[in-house]
C-alpha cells in the first residue's frame, strides 16, 4: 500500500494527472463510502499523526531554522488530533439523509436532503502551519467520502517530504497521495479537475488559483489572510489584554496567517500600552536571539522582508519600538516585537500583511474611527475586540465583516471545531472546521418524493378553467 510520490519537471503534468486518475478511478469504484470505511480512515490519519509526530517536530523546526516543539504540537499535532476525533464522533449525524419540510401545496409528497461526496479533493497547504493546514482539510474531505490529494509547501522541504511518506504507507494511492515539488508543479496541481480545491496561502496566489480552477469549474474554498485587526475597546483589562495580544503575535514569531496584524488603542491610553506590552514581552520571551521559545523566521527572505518593512517605516518618520533590549540576530533570524506607531496610510507595513513580530499601533479617540479604518480596507480573515462593554461590542461586530472573530483573546475561535472558519472578500471564501468541513465537501441534494396521490395530473395541458382555479388556489395557499 503505497502512495509515496515526488515529481519532478518535466514529466510533473503527466505524473499528476495519472495520480489524479487513480484516486478519481477510486472514487467511481466506490462513490459512497460507508460510515465504517470512512470511519477507518480517519483512524488511520490519527495513526499516522501519532506514529510521525516526534519526526515531525524536527522536521518543522529544521524547515524553520528553529521553531520549538510546544509550538508544533500545540498549532499543528493537537488540532489535527481533536479534529478527527470530533470527525469520528459526529460522523453518522452529519451523513444522515435529512427529512425536510414540504410546502402545502406539494404534499403528500415529501423532501429529503441528501449529503453526497464530491469526488476528489485537492489541498494546497502552507509551510506557516503545515501539519494542520494540510491534515484538517484532508479530514473532512476524507469524513465526507472524498478522495484527498496534497500539494504542501516547497518552502518546507522535509516535513513535505515526510509527510508523502507517511501517507504513502498509511493510504492506498486511489485514497490519499502527497505530492511535492516546486511552484511550477503547484500551477499544474491547481490546474487539475478536481471536484473541490482547498488552497491556504497569500491572498496575491489565492486569485492565480482561484484563475486556474475556474477553467474546468472546480469550486474552490480560499483561507488567504490581510490585517486582522485587534481593538482595546471600552472597559478593556489592560494587563491581561496585552499579554493575549502578545501570545497571539508572538506564536511561530507572527507567522500566522490570523495573528493581530495592527492594533487600536485609546490614545489616552497610548503610553500604558506601551510599557505593558514591553512588560509582556519580558515575561513571555527573556531572551530572543537564544530563547528556545522563541521561533525563528522561516527563510531568509522573509527576514529581510521584515526588516525592510522596519526600515521604510523609520525613513517615513515613523516611531519605531522594539520592545526588548535585543535586536534583530542575524544568525538565528529571530526578531523581538517591534511597535510601529504614526505610520502613513501608504506605507507597506500599513498596507500589506505582515506575517511576523511587528505590530503597527493605532491611537484613536472613537470607537467608530476604528469602525471606519477597518472598514476602509480589504475585509480581514480576523478581527479581535477587547473590552467589557457589551453595547460597544456588538457594535464593532455589527458594523464590521471579518472571516472570525475572537473576543476578549486572539486566535481561539480557530480551534473551535463547532464553528466555521473561512475569509470573506480578499480574506477568502468558504469555510471549513467541523460539520462545516463536512459540507464544504459533500453535495447537498434536495430530494423531493413524489405521492401516488398527488393532483400534479390537473396541472397538464390542455388548459382550462381547472387549470386557472388550481394555479390560483397554489398562489393563496403558497
Amino acid at each position: 500500500m503505497s502512495a509515496v510520490l515526488h515529481i519532478e519537471p518535466p514529466e510533473h503534468a503527466l505524473a499528476l494527472r495519472a495520480a489524479f486518475d487513480r484516486l478519481a478511478a477510486g472514487f467511481e469504484a466506490e462513490r459512497d463510502p460507508s460510515h465504517a470505511v470512512r470511519t477507518d480512515r480517519l483512524r488511520r490519519l490519527e495513526a499516522m499523526l501519532e506514529g510521525m509526530a516526534p519526526a515531525m517536530i524536527d522536521a518543522i523546526a529544521a524547515d524553520f531554522g528553529h521553531r520549538p516543539a510546544q509550538v508544533t504540537r500545540l498549532a499543528d499535532i493537537v488540532p489535527v488530533q481533536l479534529a478527527a476525533r470530533h470527525a469520528r464522533k459526529h460522523l453518522a449525524g452529519w451523513m444522515k439523509t435529512r427529512r425536510m419540510p414540504t410546502g402545502l401545496i406539494h404534499r403528500p409528497g415529501h423532501n429529503r436532503l441528501m449529503r453526497q461526496p464530491l469526488g476528489v479533493v485537492g489541498i494546497v497547504s502552507p509551510w506557516n502551519y503545515p501539519g494542520m493546514l494540510a491534515l484538517a482539510p484532508a479530514i473532512a474531505a476524507l469524513a465526507a467520502g472524498n478522495r484527498v490529494m496534497i500539494k504542501p509547501s516547497e518552502i518546507g522541504p522535509r516535513f513535505s517530504d515526510l509527510l508523502r511518506e507517511q501517507v504513502g504507507l498509511s493510504f492506498s494511492a486511489d485514497e490519499m497521495v502527497v505530492v511535492t515539488g516546486d511552484a511550477e508543479l503547484g500551477r499544474a496541481f491547481v490546474s487539475l479537475p478536481f471536484h473541490h480545491l482547498l488552497f491556504t496561502g497569500s491572498t496575491a496566489v489565492g486569485r492565480q488559483v482561484a484563475m486556474a480552477a475556474a477553467a474546468n469549474l472546480t469550486p474552490v474554498t480560499l483561507e488567504l489572510g490581510g490585517k486582522s485587526p485587534a481593538i482595546l475597546g471600552a472597559g478593556c483589562d489592560l494587563p491581561t489584554s496585552v499579554q493575549r495580544l502578545l501570545f497571539g503575535k508572538l506564536l511561530n514569531a507572527g507567522q500566522t496567517c490570523i495573528a493581530p496584524d495592527y492594533v487600536a488603542v485609546p490614545r489616552a491610553q497610548l503610553d500604558a500600552f506601551i510599557a505593558a506590552m514591553r512588560a509582556a514581552h519580558a515575561r513571555q520571551y527573556p531572551t530572543v536571539a537564544t530563547n528556545p521559545d522563541y521561533t525563528s523566521i522561516a527563510t531568509e527572505r522573509h527576514y529581510r522582508r521584515l526588516l525592510a518593512l522596519l526600515d521604510e517605516a523609520r525613513a517615513a518618520g515613523a516611531r519605531v519600538l522594539g520592545l526588548h533590549d535585543e535586536g534583530p540576530s542575524d544568525a538565528t533570524r529571530k526578531l523581538p516585537l517591534h511597535l510601529v506607531l504614526g505610520a502613513p496610510d501608504g506605507l507597506r507595513v500599513m498596507r500589506e500583511e505582515i506575517f511576523g513580530p511587528i505590530l503597527p499601533v493605532l491611537a484613536y479617540e472613537r470607537i467608530d474611527d476604528v469602525i471606519a479604518h477597518v472598514n476602509r480596507h480589504d475585509r480581514p480573515l480576523a478581527l479581535y475586540w477587547f473590552g467589557s462593554d457589551a453595547t460597544e461590542r456588538e457594535h464593532v461586530l455589527r458594523q464590521t465583516l471579518a472571516g472570525g472573530v475572537t473576543v476578549n483573546d486572539t486566535l481561539m475561535h480557530i480551534s473551535q471545531e463547532d464553528l466555521p472558519f473561512g475569509g470573506v472578500g480578499a480574506s477568502g471564501m468558504g469555510a471549513y472546521h467541523g460539520e462545516w468541513g463536512f459540507r464544504t465537501f459533500s453535495k447537498e441534494t434536495g430530494v423531493y418524493h413524489q405521492s401516488a396521490f398527488s393532483g400534479v395530473k390537473l396541472l397538464y395541458p390542455p388548459f382550462g378553467a381547472t387549470f386557472d382555479r388550481l394555479l390560483a388556489f397554489m398562489q393563496r395557499l403558497g
